[in-house]
């Protein structure tokens, strides 16, 4: 890993993309490499259905500015969001795109996977409000074959961090994220 690493989830409210950030920053740092970690968020003032996004910033010293300027890689939930943040991605960069949200990709010089995060969420879990935990599962593959954090850091963080008696459902969604990543690259 370079100086820093930069990550940001967007979509709208409702979507948990902060939590999904919150959770790639605990899981960092608890690991046993020692990252150090910060997550910042921004939203609008609609409870549901607003922009929001959240970053986190990872590296192995310290970390001096907590924002993503130029993120390595990007998890696009809304159409919306893609048309805001997409362009900011680092140059070879990795952006994964909702295909049921974003209907146009990005033109931008960046790796561009487009995987069903909603559809699968909805359809394969059975219950859209574990979007982000399909995310996360596609997030934990990318952050492993770059060798920056292993899956089941960010696995035991969730189990760690969602209600209880949502464990198995939160981590089902996140396995199957994985899983589509994974068939992908």
């Amino acid at each position: 890993m370079s100086d820093r690493y930069e990550i940001r989830v967007a979509g709208s409210g409702g979507q948990g993309v902060i939590l999904a950030a919150v959770i790639i920053g605990q899981a960092a740092a608890l690991m046993e490499e020692g990252l150090n970690s910060v997550q910042t968020q921004a939203y609008g003032p609609e409870a549901r259905g607003g922009a929001s996004k959240s970053e986190v910033v990872l590296a192995h010293g310290e970390i001096d500015y907590p924002k993503a300027a130029s993120p390595h890689l990007q998890v696009i939930l809304t159409q919306k969001a893609s048309d805001e943040y997409a362009a900011d991605t680092q140059k070879g960069g990795v952006v994964i795109l909702d295909d049921f949200f974003v209907q146009e990709d990005p033109k931008i010089d960046a790796e561009i996977y487009r995987l069903p995060i909603v559809k699968t969420a909805r359809d394969v879990i059975g219950r859209e409000i574990v979007t982000n935990m399909v995310a996360l599962g596609t997030v934990a593959r990318i952050l492993e074959v770059e060798g920056h954090m292993k899956p089941e850091s960010i696995r035991n963080t969730i189990i760690a961090s969602v209600p209880k008696g949502t464990e198995e459902l939160n981590c089902k969604a996140f396995d199957e994220g994985y899983r589509l990543m994974k068939e992908k690259k």
